[in-house]
């Protein structure tokens, strides 16, 4: 997971930044959207911290072992979660990536980390990384295509500056912060 040091530094910039908005959004949220931007919080802040550049930071095998434990949990707490919403998958589906990738990086043997070696967690991450590779693929695209400006309609608007609250009940910038993460899980199983 670790890139050339310049790709490395912007992905934790990326991933802090979406973690850093999810924490307003969870602070502004209400019932399942509280529990949403917990999540991506969590993904975001995990994400910053396995995509600083090796050159700085190579972290011990037992911190990979405990982001899976980290996120495994999380990954429970989705799957047994209230609520039948269709993004709980996306959730449940990116714990999981988060734990294969923080697997491939504990059985890495030693000096992996810096020589990028691919494959890692045995035979079958190929396969699994090009299953998500896909589904990540596809969801930046459609949440990309969500982004696309759609014409206004006229009406009454309340208009007027936005307080530090409001930023946390934009759906717009919920759908940027959830593309941003997307783009860099791609980004992130591209180096695995």
């Amino acid at each position: 997971m670790h890139g050339p040091a310049m790709s490395g530094w912007l992905l934790v910039a990326l991933c802090a930044a979406a973690g850093s908005y999810c924490l307003l959004r969870l602070r502004a949220g209400v019932g399942d959207q509280r529990g949403s931007a917990g999540g991506e919080a969590l993904m975001g802040f995990g994400m910053a911290a396995m995509a600083v550049p090796a050159a700085v930071l190579t972290p011990p095998r037992w911190v990979w072992a405990g982001y899976v434990v980290v996120f495994g949990g999380a990954a429970l707490h989705t799957l047994l979660g209230a609520g039948g919403r269709g993004h709980r998958l996306h959730h449940l589906l990116g714990m999981l990536a988060m734990v294969y990738m923080a697997g491939a990086m504990a059985l890495a043997p030693a000096g992996a980390h810096s020589a990028h070696t691919a494959g890692a967690a045995g035979s079958g991450a190929p396969l699994i990384t090009g299953v998500l590779l896909v589904y990540y693929a596809g969801y930046v695209l459609r949440a990309g295509a969500r982004l696309l400006p759609v014409p206004a309609t006229a009406g009454p608007e309340g208009g007027g500056g936005t307080a530090l609250a409001d930023w946390g009940e934009r759906p717009e910038l919920a759908l940027v912060c959830r593309l941003s993460m997307g783009i860099a899980m791609l980004a992130m199983l591209l180096t695995l």
